[in-house]
């Protein structure tokens, strides 16, 4: 090793998941780790020092979210290799997970730092374990895909699924599952670990129906039900139908050649392949 590196040891990187509402959740190796770091880097240093200051903490913040990720990065990066420790937050949460972080980490791999990742509140996970819906396989999707297609295949998914949706979109998303399987077992969670916390538990056409007229209020994430045996053989019928209507086929027509060949409905692949994308 050379002189200078003993003088300036590598850094690294800590990340650190925050609280999702309440700032009791924060941990205490989250605190120590924001106390000695050299530097946070956060996605809004406004909301981030509300925290800091709640427990003390004096530390140097800087910006860090998706506008300018690749930028900060390669900063951030140049101060942990002159031996600084950086700390990573998001604004709630733990980085990475549908926010900014993963342009940073793989910055750190790639130049050989390393990477301590805390443990901490996750709005997910609390969103799984309170839907009393099936844990042992669960699928995490970030948020929603809007077009239709795309939300349809997603629910498909044979694994419960957890997902984060806007309140604005709740029961747009919760309408099209209750055509699909209107007796699917749905939460929708919202405001977790705040003190308006409310978790709501149905089928989906009864929660399309309680949200169709007022929206709900907050951050929201919804659990879904796996979907029964079959959905995923749907899905795969219906790019094959739709490859062969791409390819100049009539939509009946290439329905009844996929039914011939998977043994999924022509019927159903039909009208599956007629409702417009959203």
């Amino acid at each position: 090793m050379a002189p200078d590196d003993l003088a300036h040891p590598p850094g690294r990187l800590v990340v650190c998941p925050t609280p999702i509402g309440n700032l009791e959740d924060v941990t205490l190796r989250v605190l120590a780790a924001l106390r000695d770091a050299d530097v946070v880097a956060c996605e809004d240093t406004r909301r981030t020092r509300v925290l800091l200051d709640r427990y003390g903490v004096r530390a140097e913040l800087v910006s860090y979210h998706e506008h300018n990720e690749r930028e900060r990065a390669a900063q951030l990066v140049g101060r942990m290799r002159g031996g600084e420790v950086v700390a990573l937050v998001s604004d709630a949460g733990m980085p990475l997970v549908s926010d900014p972080g993963f342009v940073l980490v793989q910055a750190c791999v790639a130049a050989g730092l390393a990477v301590e990742v805390l443990p901490g509140p996750s709005a997910a996970l609390a969103a799984l374990v309170a839907s009393a819906l099936p844990a042992d396989r669960w699928r995490f999707a970030g948020f929603l895909p809007r077009r239709r297609g795309e939300l349809e295949a997603a629910l498909r998914s044979p694994e419960t699924l957890v997902a984060f949706e806007s309140p604005k979109r709740v029961a747009a998303s919760l309408a099209v599952l209750a055509e699909m399987d209107p007796e699917r077992p749905v939460a929708v969670c919202r405001e977790l670990t705040k003190v308006h916390e409310e978790v709501v538990r149905g089928t989906a056409s009864e929660l399309a129906a309680r949200y169709a007229d007022e929206a709900p209020r907050g951050e929201v994430v919804l659990v879904v039900g796996g979907a029964p045996e079959g959905a995923a053989e749907l899905d795969a019928a219906l790019a094959a139908v739709r490859r062969l209507v791409g390819a100049g086929a009539k939509p009946r027509a290439a329905a009844s050649v996929v039914a011939d060949l998977t043994g999924v409905g022509a019927n159903a692949l039909y009208r599956a392949l007629t409702v417009k994308d959203a």
